[in-house]
C-alpha cells in the first residue's frame, strides 16, 4: 500500500501561484511514477501532469503547458506540483496519485493508477 496525502491547496487570485505537495509513504517511492489530476465541480477528474520514476519523462496536458511544473525529489519521497499564472478555470480539487506501471499511453489515463491521496482544493479567484 502507498499512503498519499496532498496539501498547499487554498485561495489564490489570477495570475498568481501555489505549489502543491504530495507525500508518500508505505513503499519505495521511486518504484512509481506520479501524477497530478483534478476535478471541477459538475466535471470529471482529468489529467494534468506526470513525471516518471525518476523525473527523466514529464507529461503535461495542454491547458497547463507552460504554467505548472511537475517534480520530484526521490530523498522525500515528495512530489510537487507549481502552478504559475493561475486562472479562474484551474479551480479544482487536485488529486495526485502512483502509478507502478508507467508506459508513454498510461501516465494519462485515471485507471492506469494504483493509489490517490484524498485532494486538496485550489480556489482562483477572478
Amino acid at each position: 500500500q502507498v499512503q498519499l496525502v496532498e496539501s498547499g491547496g487554498g485561495l489564490v487570485q489570477a495570475g498568481g501561484s501555489l505549489r502543491l505537495s504530495c507525500a508518500a509513504s508505505g513503499r519505495t517511492f521511486s518504484d512509481y511514477a506520479m501524477g497530478w489530476f483534478r476535478q471541477s465541480p459538475g466535471k470529471e477528474r482529468e489529467f494534468v501532469a506526470a513525471i516518471s520514476y525518476r523525473g527523466g519523462s514529464i507529461y503535461y496536458a495542454d491547458s497547463v503547458k507552460g504554467r505548472f511544473t511537475i517534480s520530484r525529489d526521490n530523498a522525500k519521497s515528495t512530489v510537487y506540483l507549481q502552478m504559475n499564472s493561475l486562472k479562474p478555470e484551474d479551480t479544482a480539487v487536485y488529486y495526485c496519485a502512483a502509478l507502478s506501471r508507467a508506459y508513454s499511453s498510461t501516465y494519462y489515463a485515471e485507471r492506469a493508477y494504483d493509489y490517490w491521496g484524498q485532494g486538496t482544493q485550489v480556489t482562483v479567484s477572478s
